[in-house]
């Protein structure tokens, strides 16, 4: 299990078609840096879509456990990760209100109220899409860990969260064009770790989005979003 928080560094540029750039760097794409989130691509195995036979959420553990042992569910520690002004029902875990500034998916300031939010958790990789591509062949165990990992964790708008789906990265790219190129960059790296694979048309993707990005690494283990 992977239980550090984890973060996206470099630029917040790029879209479907890798024609935004890099900041300042005018739409341009280059060449794959050694260590960058485009380099990482080229290692994702290609495989078509496996059948969604036999999913269901449960297959990846109850919803939000305690993984990392310190006393609080996966979804409240991702809410204090992730908003800003955060207020506690309780304690230091029931996270009872704060404000997602600056939403990934929308850019958008959204308010968190516990009860009635407008915040959801989001799987970056769905967890039906890794179903499909290599977790059904998983232990329980793995599942679980995959499924509260803060590497593929991220608060984010819920009705943008809902339009997403369980889409792929050739099927579904947030609004906000200035996140996707951190939001491929920790596909990319959620699917490296954990062994997922790729289709060809999800893996070309990739590329057209983190092409207009290719210094940016991928997420390295620090706080934040």
């Amino acid at each position: 299990m992977l239980a550090a928080l984890l973060a996206v560094g470099g630029c917040k540029a790029g879209d479907q078609d890798g024609k935004a750039g890099e900041k300042g760097g005018g739409g341009t794409s280059g060449p794959a840096v050694s260590g960058s989130a485009l380099s990482a691509v080229a290692s994702l195995t290609v495989k078509g879509r496996a059948p969604k036979t036999g999913y269901e959420r449960d297959e990846f553990g109850s919803s939000w456990v305690d993984t990392d042992d310190n006393g609080c569910g996966t979804r409240d520690d991702i809410l204090k990760r992730d908003l800003k002004d955060v207020k506690f029902r309780d304690g230091h875990c029931l996270v009872a209100s704060g404000t997602l500034t600056d939403d990934p998916y929308t850019g958008r300031d959204v308010r968190f109220v516990r009860g009635r939010s407008k915040v959801d958790i989001d799987h970056v990789v769905a967890l039906s899409d890794a179903w499909q591509k290599g977790a059904l062949k998983w232990d329980r165990d793995k599942r679980l860990a995959f499924a509260n990992d803060p590497l593929n964790l991220i608060a984010v708008d819920a009705s943008a969260n809902r339009r997403k789906g369980d889409g792929d990265a050739a099927t579904w790219l947030p609004p906000n064009t200035a996140y996707r190129c951190d939001y491929v960059a920790r596909q990319v790296a959620v699917k490296k770790v954990y062994g997922l694979w790729v289709t060809g048309a999800e893996k070309a993707a990739m590329r057209r989005v983190l092409g207009g990005c290719p210094t940016l690494k991928l997420p390295a283990r620090t706080g934040g979003r």
